[in-house]
């Protein structure tokens, strides 16, 4: 059975160009983007014209219909995301994967996979594409290709494209040109005079969100954010981490303790002007770039930042708060780094006498979720801005509380360097620690001669972990960086099952697997 070929159809622009590989990209940062880009273009190596497409632009159903051009392939660059998930511009089709049925008989096809060994679900939108389009009936060209950004992903991906490419010539029964066209071709004019309506600025002014702010808000309409509160939270020491409440009154954005804003930050404009320096070019020269490589791109890239709600939706409904350390630090080189997000953000400070700074944002979903039911003990772990999103659930059980619903016993294990520094939130947390709401315990790594971590606390506390986890089904949520604390944090927790719960290693495996599905144990983790 085929499918109406709709105006929207990628189909269509594939037949009208002539060209037969399609690559489609899951990117949240832009690597898989960019990697899509790449296929496409060396596809023209091997006689194969590409074109690269974001799902979220296209009719994905269309796919169906990819048979109908010869010698045709699509080929999938998918991150995965938070806990397993799909990237935004992915979450459709991956979604049409899962509740769909259609036939993909005579469809050709490869996916390469962009993820994290240190994250607990490494690789699996990739790993569920590929599993779930054989099942459909289309036919793997090649292996499943899989890239760990925390080791090497770029080599992951060449010694994958490496062996890609003689598979397709294998398959079709096509041989190399032997040209070289890894580098993009471009025709660059200059314009003197123009319509500056329609000078390109930015993904977000190209979206003209700028001007017409409508709802409903989200990655391809931002909304525009007032900045109520930007506020140090250090009290002392050389590094920065800011408090900073954003107003969403009017938006009609809607939120859940644990879900994240996405921030559209803009470049340091002092490091602009130097790069422009550097290049001897002018930066008001308005430009048109046209591609001269036969490749085609659908679809845009998004450069924004993610950070965790750190409130309760309940007790502040029209702001989003978050905390955020600035990002600084120095190369091997010598070379000061800073982040482009938190530097930006930093000096958006309001000024009683002006009108507060405003920012592009909009509510991305999560899974880091509190148990439905709130006599659920929960043990939370989050040293450093990990305490985030804790500090939203904290509130949350409060409230509960106040409205005379029965609370479990609610567990954080808070770590930063040293008390009279950067023990962010001390005064509210003590607040609820004092209205028996919270029990708390704090690791402060700098203030003894021996370093003392979260983990050195979860360690001398076996005991009560297990009571949480092992005889009340609790929730254990850990927040923070996913190379070393969480990956430790996931080990702690294992000891416990298997000690505490007297089962062998393979019998703990499969409990804390469990939880997992169960979302008894929640991450949401960085590197």
């Amino acid at each position: 059975m085929t499918t109406q070929v709709t105006n929207n159809s990628f189909i269509k622009k594939l037949k009208s160009s002539g060209r037969s590989l399609v690559v489609f990209y899951g990117s949240q940062t832009g690597t898989g983007e960019e990697f899509a880009g790449r296929i496409a273009k060396e596809g023209m190596r091997y006689h194969l014209k590409g074109m690269v497409a974001d799902p979220e632009e296209c009719e994905m159903e269309d796919l169906i219909n990819l048979k109908d051009i010869p010698n045709s392939l699509a080929v999938f660059c998918l991150a995965t995301y938070g806990e397993g998930d799909p990237t935004d511009n992915a979450m459709e089709f991956y979604g049409w994967l899962q509740n769909g049925d259609a036939d993909l008989t005579g469809l050709n096809y490869s996916v390469f996979g962009l993820g994290n060994k240190t994250y607990e679900h490494y690789n699996e939108v990739a790993k569920y594409v590929d599993k779930r389009m054989e099942e459909l009936g289309a036919t793997r060209v090649f292996e499943l290709g899989l890239g760990d950004d925390d080791a090497n992903i770029e080599e992951d991906f060449i010694t994958w494209k490496d062996r890609f490419w003689p598979a397709v010539c294998e398959f079709f029964g096509i041989e190399s040109t032997g040209e070289d066209v890894s580098v993009r071709q471009y025709k660059l004019t200059e314009h003197e005079e123009v319509n500056h309506d329609r000078v390109y600025t930015g993904e977000v002014a190209r979206l003209h969100s700028l001007k017409n702010q409508r709802p409903p808000f989200d990655a391809k309409n931002p909304f525009l954010a007032k900045i109520k509160v930007n506020r140090e939270l250090h009290k002392s020491g050389d590094r920065s981490c800011m408090h900073i409440e954003f107003d969403i009154e009017g938006s009609k954005m809607r939120y859940e303790t644990g879900d994240h804003v996405a921030v559209y930050p803009q470049n340091n404009e002092a490091l602009v002007n130097r790069l422009g320096e550097l290049l001897g070019v002018n930066l008001d020269t308005v430009f048109t770039l046209t591609n001269t490589d036969g490749v085609r791109n659908m679809g845009r890239r998004y450069f924004l930042d993610d950070f965790s709600l750190s409130l309760h939706t309940k007790v502040y409904p029209n702001t989003v708060h978050v905390t955020a350390v600035l990002v600084e630090y120095e190369t091997p080189t010598g070379r000061t780094n800073k982040g482009v997000a938190t530097t930006w953000l930093a000096a958006k400070k309001p000024k009683d006498d002006t009108e507060p700074p405003v920012v592009p944002i909009f509510i991305r979903r999560s899974q880091f979720r509190l148990p439905t039911r709130t006599q659920t003990p929960i043990i939370m772990i989050g040293p450093g801005t990990g305490l985030a999103p804790f500090r939203g659930f904290v509130q949350e059980r409060n409230q509960s509380k106040e409205e005379g619903k029965p609370v479990g016993d609610t567990i954080l294990y808070f770590g930063c360097r040293k008390k009279a520094e950067d023990f962010i939130y001390e005064e509210e947390l003590t607040e609820y620690v004092n209205k028996g709401v919270l029990k708390m315990n704090v690791a402060f790594s700098r203030d003894q001669k021996e370093k003392v971590y979260v983990t050195h606390l979860l360690e001398n506390t076996l005991d009560d972990i297990w009571r949480v986890i092992g005889e009340h089904n609790g929730h254990l949520y850990v927040c923070g960086d996913a190379r070393n604390m969480a990956r430790d944090v996931h080990n702690i927790v294992l000891k416990v099952v298997q000690e505490k719960g007297n089962m062998t290693e393979a019998d703990a495996l499969a409990y804390v697997k469990k939880m997992e599905a169960q979302k008894r144990y929640s991450a949401d983790v960085w590197s």
